[in-house]
């Protein structure tokens, strides 16, 4: 079997598990016809095109659930029974723990990232279920402060409230968490200033880069920064670490790769070829593809005769 054969079969594994049938060959045999020779012959880029997608990480929907588990678990609820645990004295009496666990969790507010219609709000709904969480514990932004605007002194809707909880599918760069921050998580600081209360935020999301996540730390207001999920550089795709390229793989390579993808890429987003800030990820979700992904995986656009493999359904004006 040869190398195109085999990573054919491993694309079908791949469609018929964890991808929920989203790469039929079909699919796939449109989406390659996108390469068409213009800067090595067509079998070569077909070739490197395919690599690229047999190593493409994607959450389905059983996936994010998992991940929407642990964010919970591990963001959340253990870190604060081990502060429970050190005020108790290194207690091990479950029911106390138990009952200030849950009085914790009275005075927190989880809250989407962005708008109603964007993937942070959507993701509060399986959060709320895969945990168990009743939906008054839930609020849209415009809950937090009394009124609808976050300017001048803003006060607390719920002054009971002690923690936000922001969450986020999906930190590249940190852009959105800085505008989001400057915006909401600044005003809710000032209102505790303001109302002498001890009030925290935290930022979760389900995965991050390294340098988002760094990104966001270093330049927000959050108290609280973490992904159950996160991809250092290895993750990028024609970095000189990249984990997709190892050394006994010798009928693709990293240049050639990396060569193809920006062409194409470039001629469907000019100014991120590899991906929104050079971001150059093989990354995709159940609900949707970070831009931070490469193009040549995503683009959509009708004006375009491009096929994608995985659509990425982009915010739009209107």
């Amino acid at each position: 079997m040869n190398l195109h054969e085999y990573l054919l079969d491993k694309i079908k594994t791949l469609h018929e598990g964890p991808w929920e049938h989203r790469a039929s060959r079909p699919e796939i045999e449109r989406w390659l016809d996108n390469f068409t020779g213009k800067i090595f012959t067509e079998a070569e880029e077909r070739l490197h095109a395919l690599h690229l997608l047999s190593v493409f990480t994607y959450f389905g929907d059983r996936e994010l659930r998992v991940l929407l588990r642990a964010m919970f678990r591990d963001l959340y609820k253990y870190p604060i029974v081990e502060q429970i645990r050190q005020e108790l004295g290194d207690s091990t009496d479950e029911v106390a723990i138990a009952t200030r666990f849950g009085q914790e969790l009275n005075a927190t507010r989880f809250v989407g990232i962005g708008n109603p219609a964007e993937s942070g709000t959507h993701l509060l709904y399986y959060f709320r279920q895969e945990n168990y969480l009743h939906r008054a514990r839930f609020i849209h932004t415009h809950e937090i402060f009394k009124g609808r605007v976050m300017t001048g002194s803003p006060e607390f809707e719920d002054p009971g409230v002690r923690h936000y909880v922001f969450i986020d599918d999906f930190c590249g760069s940190g852009t959105q968490a800085k505008q989001y921050s400057s915006k909401v998580v600044d005003a809710i600081h000032d209102a505790a200033g303001t109302a002498s209360l001890d009030v925290t935020s935290s930022y979760y999301v389900l995965a991050a880069t390294e340098t988002g996540l760094a990104e966001v730390r270093s330049t927000t207001s959050f108290d609280n920064v973490d992904a159950v999920f996160e991809l250092d550089d290895t993750h990028k795709a024609f970095e000189p670490e990249s984990r997709y390229y190892p050394t006994e793989l010798t009928a693709v390579d990293r240049p050639t790769g990396r060569a193809i993808a920006e062409f194409y890429g470039g001629s469907l987003v000019q100014s991120h070829p590899l991906g929104y800030k050079n971001g150059q990820l093989l990354l995709g979700f159940h609900h949707n593809v970070p831009d931070n992904s490469l193009p040549v995986f995503w683009f959509n656009e009708p004006s375009s005769s491009w096929v994608p493999i995985f659509r990425r359904y982009p915010k739009v004006g209107g």
